[in-house]
């Protein structure tokens, strides 16, 4: 039957007694299950971990430079990795560079939050941040009523 309507007898199911043979067009099967998988793949999200490097002596703008970069990073879904790099005699104080890393994570709260606390890695200092989609919402919808209606009201 299949060389007469010339297709191909494919086995389904090889364990079941009898064994179950269905008659198609295996090329175009095979190519419709690639396309499947491909778009299967296109829908995964991909997420990336990015790093950020900090030093303890960290100017202002420089220290606002990387947040934002930070921000945009968590914005666009990656993890970002928080790098505090200790030099010499700063490895006396720590607590330096974690004071820096409480405040990148109180600057981009409303994009992410703290994933691996901070935890002391030999010279370095590392915290990572991941996105957190309900407080990106939250911001976003505090931002539209902030436009909407000018100036939140304020209590008396």
């Amino acid at each position: 039957m299949a060389r007469a309507a010339d297709l191909d007898l494919v086995e389904v199911a090889a364990g079941a007694n009898p064994p179950v043979c269905k008659i198609m067009d295996f090329a175009k099967f095979r190519y419709e299950e690639q396309q499947r998988a491909k778009e299967s793949r296109k829908k995964a999200t991909n997420i990336t971990v990015k790093e950020m490097k900090y030093r303890p002596k960290i100017s202002g703008g420089d220290f606002d430079t990387k947040t934002r970069k930070v921000a945009q990073f968590l914005g666009e879904g990656h993890k970002v990795k928080v790098t505090i790099m200790f030099r010499g005699r700063e490895m006396q104080h720590p607590e330096l560079g974690r004071k820096i890393l409480d405040r990148v994570a109180e600057d981009v709260s409303h994009l992410g939050k703290v994933e691996v606390i901070p935890k002391q890695d030999g010279r370095n200092m590392i915290m990572v941040l991941g996105p957190d989609k309900k407080a990106q919402a939250e911001h976003r919808k505090a931002q539209e009523a902030e436009q909407d209606g000018g100036e939140p009201a304020a209590e008396d």
